[in-house]
């Protein structure tokens, strides 16, 4: 007999809240409900699929009565491609949610005291405020309905979620700005006037795996072609016609990647035409000097441009540098927080895991004409050591920017070691940085507290904490 059971129907539910993972979150009867696509507000029907003891998982089937705070989407793949969640909630309410997100996480985690938290530095630009995206060919293609017909030649566009072989095709995506949009679909078309066959994941054949389309503020923009065959015959006149089409490239390339997944950070990368890479002009603090970073197609750098130079900003203004200081940036990245910091204290320390990128943050502070950096390449937890700070001075300053995952213990008794006068500790997962923050309270204590909206219409947050010396 099976035990599978038909889970109810919960009619008339008002959704209360945003969750996590860009879930609303409803309650009925005590059993609290996370569903996606909808907005706090709404009374929708929600079918059930998943449930457990203290919570259950659902879909909307109806919308009963629409929330104030419910907008109209602006891309036409909403609710499809699993990006952009939030696209039917208006801005304001976004806002309110991520800060909220911020101090729920802080305060529940990490017992901090958020009485000095900023209000959330939101983006001018909500839509089209992407600098990099990157696209992906299938020979597998998505369908958004029964009676759709699936192409013969497959799909480029974006990934299904949880199908790691479905690509959903893109006909306009609202997060970046032209001709991202025309370029991509002149690669189709092309595609399929000359017989490119899309890659097959699973069975790994095929010609055509994917596209990196970069811009920038200075009106550059890269191409990267990825395939996997070395072709050459079949590659060349694709990227000859769409440097022929498209005069805004500056920085054409190609990669050839015959290896089971799409990363091509350890392949070489052929530039086919134009420079190898393009400039980013960021504006300094306070009116300092405007800064110049070459991004090549393998660096990295914040996706949106504009809430970067925000984001730093805030840095900036919690770190509040004496000419006389010796700073250390950890997870430097390419570099862009050390670099922009630099004219404000005596030297910067930077430490970084990626080789590649800590070469990036060498030649974009010889390219500032900035004499007082040094970088260092590798794990944080080995090289953060005692012997690293007597040979390169005890910090004045420490700002830190890890990955999700947050600090390595390690890490943060060094840094208890050190005993910095001021730690800023920026982070895009205030859950990782309330647990950090908890285990630096042993000799700190947190003051002021800035989230930053960097990805409008999607559930994360970045946020900065300044961290007082106070054993």
């Amino acid at each position: 007999m099976s035990r599978n059971k038909t889970l109810p129907l919960l009619e008339n539910v008002e959704v209360t809240d945003a969750g996590a993972e860009g879930m609303a979150v409803a309650r009925v009867d005590g059993l609290v409900v996370f569903v996606p696509y909808a907005v706090p507000g709404d009374v929708v029907d929600i079918q059930l699929y998943k449930k457990k003891k203290n919570y259950a998982e659902g879909r909307v089937v109806r919308l009963v009565e629409p929330s104030p705070r419910r907008v109209a989407p602006a891309c036409p793949h909403f609710g499809v491609c699993g990006g952009c969640k939030w696209q039917t909630f208006d801005y304001a309410g976004q806002l309110e949610a991520k800060q909220k997100q911020v101090r729920d996480n802080l305060e529940r985690i990490g017992g901090v005291d958020c009485s000095q938290m900023q209000p959330i530095c939101g983006s001018d630009n909500i839509y089209y405020y992407r600098n990099k995206l990157e696209f992906t060919f299938s020979s597998r293609q998505w369908l958004t309905s029964p009676d759709e017909t699936p192409s013969t030649w497959g799909a480029l566009g974006f990934h299904v979620p949880m199908m790691f072989d479905k690509i959903l095709p893109i006909d306009h995506c609202a997060l970046q700005a032209d001709p991202s949009n025309a370029i991509r679909n002149t690669i189709r078309d092309y595609a399929l006037a000359h017989n490119l066959e899309c890659y097959d994941i699973r069975n790994h054949t095929g010609f055509l795996r994917n596209i990196v389309i970069r811009t920038s503020s200075t009106g550059e923009l890269m191409l990267i072609v990825i395939v996997a065959q070395p072709d050459l015959d079949r590659l060349y006149p694709l990227l000859n016609h769409l440097a022929e089409t498209f005069p805004q490239i500056t920085s054409l390339h190609y990669v050839i990647n015959q290896k089971m997944n799409d990363s091509y950070s350890d392949l070489s990368v052929e530039t086919y035409r134009g420079k190898g890479y393009i400039e980013e002009r960021m504006e300094g603090y306070n009116g300092a000097n405007t800064l110049k970073f070459k991004i090549n197609p393998k660096s990295f750098y914040q996706t949106n441009s504009a809430q970067a130079q925000r984001l730093y900003s805030h840095v900036a203004r919690f770190s509040d540098l004496k000419p006389s200081d010796t700073l250390y940036d950890l997870y430097t990245g390419t570099g862009t927080i050390a670099l922009f910091l630099a004219d404000k204290c005596s030297k910067v320390v930077g430490i970084e895991y990626v080789e590649e990128a800590i070469a990036d943050a060498r030649l974009n502070a010889e390219a500032n004409g900035l004499t007082n950096t040094t970088f260092y390449a590798g794990d944080m937890a080995n090289v953060l050591t005692p012997d690293f700070v007597a040979q390169n001075g005890t910090p004045d300053i420490v700002v830190t920017d890890p990955p999700r995952a947050g600090m390595h213990e390690k890490v943060i008794r060094q840094l208890l070691a050190m005993r910095p006068r001021k730690i800023v500790y920026v982070s895009c997962n205030p859950a990782t940085q309330a647990r950090d923050l908890q285990l630096l309270s042993e000799a700190y204590q947190v003051g002021r507290i800035q989230p930053v909206d960097m990805f409008p219409h999607t559930q994360h947050v970045e946020n900065i904490v300044e961290l007082f010396l106070t054993k």
